[in-house]
């Protein structure tokens, strides 16, 4: 066992939101500079648009009605790369042609926390990485399984589960307690369930914030403040 102080840090966000893919490699990297405190990090669900139909929506029809003119998305895609090309992502927006709503994905993620072993993180990367750098429908069970299966998920458990309602009302309900605690954009970092940090923050100001609440802990200061 561990004699490291613990912290945990529950990451709300969603498998199609480009910042969300930049959080995560931004928390790895922050990881990464904390070696001295042992965090967990959960994966918690959010959908950017739950209207989405379940086989998906055509993307560039989806993001020119949501977002303008397809000037305005050329400009927000080529920051995301220069900024993705910096975190080791290589976004390839043009690849991607469907839109798909995620409540199947986040059913998978939220299965992969059961089987516990940090499998969470390896299952949610894949999803981005299929997403944002293989131009592949995460909403599609086929590819869901698979990447269940390349994540090292039990995939024949994630195949008989999808066509079902398992989960569904479960992982409706946790992106209704996000809205409810006011979240209204992702990523959103939570450390400990009390300190809240919104949007893809860089590596620096995570580790910080980590090692901040992480010695408040230590200093028995969240329970005084319970």
């Amino acid at each position: 066992m561990s004699n490291k102080p613990a912290l945990t840090v529950d990451v709300v966000s969603d498998v199609v939101c480009p910042w969300c893919f930049l959080g995560m490699r931004n928390l790895q990297r922050a990881q990464a500079a904390v070696t001295d405190i042992d965090v967990t990090i959960r994966w918690r669900p959010y959908q950017l648009d739950p209207a989405i139909p379940p086989e998906g929506l055509d993307r560039t029809t989806y993001m020119v009605q949501k977002f303008g003119s397809p000037e305005r998305i050329k400009a927000a895609h080529d920051r995301l790369r220069e900024m993705g090309a910096a975190a080791g992502i290589a976004f390839d927006f043009e690849a991607i042609t469907i839109s798909p709503n995620t409540l199947d994905a986040h059913r998978v993620i939220r299965w992969a926390a059961v089987e516990g072993n940090g499998m969470q993180t390896p299952v949610v990367e894949r999803l981005f990485q299929l997403y944002f750098e293989e131009g592949q429908n995460i909403g599609d069970h086929a590819v869901l399984v698979a990447a269940a299966r390349a994540s090292g998920m039990d995939a024949a458990v994630v195949q008989t589960l999808l066509p079902t309602t398992a989960d569904r009302d479960e992982v409706k309900a946790e992106v209704e307690t996000a809205q409810q605690m006011g979240i209204t954009g992702v990523p959103c970092f939570l450390l400990e369930g009390r300190y809240a940090l919104m949007g893809a923050q860089p590596p620096e100001a995570l580790a910080d914030a980590i090692a901040k609440v992480s010695e408040a802990k230590e200093r028995g200061e969240l329970d005084a403040a319970g």
